[in-house]
């Protein structure tokens, strides 16, 4: 049985997903992964979605705050094992959703160009490439991403 849980950053089931996130990205993004790790820290995050399978937690996803009227998706992440099930998409439906409750307009990204995971999920799901913003100008291993969520 799956199950949508939202809660925070203080979660221990989404710091435990985070923890395996961030040694799958230091193994890809290699000599970068420094630079990339500063800007996903989770103290920040007040909105996480768990996502559970037969009560384990096994996909994550948050947004923060990016501009009053931008969400920005941050610590997508689903256990290897579980993936190319649509997990992902069901966590960043529900991020969106939630982020449109919270009055946000849109939802930005960024993800590096080794996820090619990453950019799949995120073209399939209505994600339009953007210019990098922030951090990510002039970065050339980073791409970003938008969807507008007014209809």
């Amino acid at each position: 049985m799956i199950k949508l849980v939202r809660t925070n950053a203080e979660n221990q089931d989404f710091k435990s997903l985070v923890k395996s996130l961030d040694l799958d990205l230091a193994e890809r993004d290699g000599d970068e992964h420094a630079f990339y790790d500063q800007f996903n820290k989770i103290s920040q995050i007040k909105y996480v979605i768990v996502l559970y399978k037969n009560e384990k937690p096994i996909a994550c996803g948050a947004i923060k705050e990016y501009k009053t009227d931008s969400a920005e998706v941050k610590r997508m992440y689903t256990l290897p094992e579980e993936r190319n099930k649509g997990l992902a998409t069901t966590v960043l439906t529900e991020l969106e959703s939630w982020a449109s409750e919270l009055n946000f307009k849109r939802c930005i990204l960024e993800t590096g160009k080794k996820q090619k995971e990453a950019i799949k999920l995120y073209e399939r799901n209505g994600y339009q490439l953007t210019a990098n913003y922030g951090q990510y100008e002039n970065i050339e291993n980073s791409l970003c991403f938008e969807k507008n969520l007014i209809k």
